[in-house]
């Protein structure tokens, strides 16, 4: 059978969305999520990216709306005004600009990178990734690979946890000074080791596991300790920076953690800074209230990654034209694969054909005491014939492929073999989708 899915995506990301609003987008697991887009009917690949600040979806099915349909169920919680939905080749468009850092909050950033891989390891793992998204995915990852070796894309602030300390920076003069980080995964570690560049003299690494914490401790060239989150209540209120990066779903951090002693902050001037870098909060909105507490969110850090994008602008023009051809490619390479498909399903046609007039003509020459050369001869030459024929119409199909001439291919098809369509209808190439619910634009 010819493969003639679609891909449509959907995505919550920094730019359609609030820091509420991809909370309600975010999975359990990016596997649990593509498992339940697997158990939708006619959904037969997908793959899910859900980080800090992107939630998206990657679906390819029969035909354009029922990927909509999907993933309009997938959104279901979030306001429609912060999904973005895209057709075929936008989907994958935006894909590749992903990979290569060029939506990220912090402009070509390299640890998006790193969490397109882990999606598609667990896509892969959980039996989502097939021929069409195993072909745009790895192509993603390439992308992102050249952007990063081949231009400057990622000079400077490479991530939310270096954005989160110049910030903070800005707030107070890090030299010297005593930072909490709460979380010792991916983004705590960035953030960690920020601070320590940046010239912090004592770093606190609090985590539900401490083994984590303590490993990261040692990594730091800073004074650094381990302890459980159960010591925030001790540790935070003698910390000058505040950074925090977990997956908790309920706030950790609460003003009680940041109060000064006595909790006389009516008229005390702002001399600690709180960075919340997790998704969801991972800092009790009223702490904001605190006037010696300075609190910033993700949607805060606007102003440095400004500046970021403003500095790496020639860069990610470069990497904008990478992107745009290897998008072409992409879609070439999607054209050589179906149009090899048609082929394949023509030579096996006509090696059926064949097979059946040998054996016919071969039982009639029995008699004749037909020799063992004689009888690969005669293959022999049943074979040339069969390539001189299909020769021409290889080429033709190819071409017409490339042109996205589908009405030649389905014709030759027909042509050659009247049954090969079946039940299934003509072969059709991607088509773009016409608006769902969930109002289709843009935000590239």
């Amino acid at each position: 059978m010819i493969s003639a899915g679609v891909v449509t995506a959907a995505r919550v990301t920094h730019e359609s969305g609030s820091v509420d609003d991809l909370a309600a987008a975010s999975p359990e697991s990016q596997r649990e999520a593509v498992a339940d887009l697997l158990s939708v009917p006619e959904i037969e690949e997908a793959y899910v990216l859900s980080t800090c600040n992107r939630v998206e979806a990657y679906v390819v099915g029969t035909d354009a709306a029922v990927g909509r349909a999907a993933l309009e169920e997938f959104f279901a919680a979030v306001d429609d005004d912060a999904v973005v939905v895209s057709d075929h080749d936008e989907s994958l468009h935006h894909l590749l600009s992903v990979a290569a850092g060029l939506e990220s909050v912090v402009l070509g950033e390299d640890q998006i990178l790193g969490q397109v891989r882990r999606a598609y390891e667990d896509a892969r793992t959980t039996g989502g990734i097939g021929e069409m998204l195993e072909t745009a995915v790895t192509k993603a990852i390439h992308v992102g690979e050249r952007a990063r070796t081949e231009t400057e894309i990622n000079e400077g602030v490479v991530s939310l946890g270096s954005a989160a300390t110049k910030l903070a920076d800005r707030e107070l003069s890090l030299s010297g000074t005593t930072a909490l980080v709460v979380g010792a995964g991916e983004m705590g570690r960035l953030a960690a080791r920020s601070l320590a560049d940046a010239g912090v003299e004592d770093i606190v690494v609090a985590n539900r596991t401490v083994d984590h914490a303590e490993h990261l401790a040692t990594e730091l060239d800073a004074d650094a300790e381990a302890v459980p989150l159960e010591a925030l209540s001790t540790v935070a209120s003698g910390a000058d920076v505040v950074v925090t990066a977990t997956g908790s779903e309920e706030p950790i951090l609460e003003p009680d953690h940041l109060a000064t002693d006595g909790g006389a902050d009516a008229d005390a001037e702002t001399n600690r800074v709180v960075v919340d870098l997790g998704q969801p909060r991972d800092v009790e909105p009223a702490a904001g209230d605190l006037s010696t507490v300075a609190v910033y969110d993700l949607d805060d850090l606007e102003s440095i990654t400004q500046e970021t994008r403003e500095q790496r602008a020639d860069a990610a023009s470069e990497v904008e034209s990478m992107v745009d051809r290897e998008f072409d490619l992409l879609c070439d390479q999607y054209k050589r694969a179906r149009a090899d498909e048609v082929i394949a399903a023509m030579y096996e046609s006509a090696e059926r054909m064949k097979e059946r007039e040998l054996e016919t003509a071969l039982s009639r020459l029995e008699g004749d005491e037909f020799s063992a050369e004689q009888r690969e001869v005669v293959e022999a030459m049943a074979d040339a014939l069969v390539n001189q024929l299909l020769a021409p119409p290889t080429k033709s199909l190819r071409e017409a492929a490339a042109e996205d001439d589908w009405s030649t291919i389905n014709t030759a098809l027909q042509l050659f073999d009247p049954d090969f369509a079946g039940d299934d209808g003509p072969v059709a190439p991607p088509v773009t989708g016409t608006a769902s619910p969930l109002e289709a634009t843009d935000d590239d």
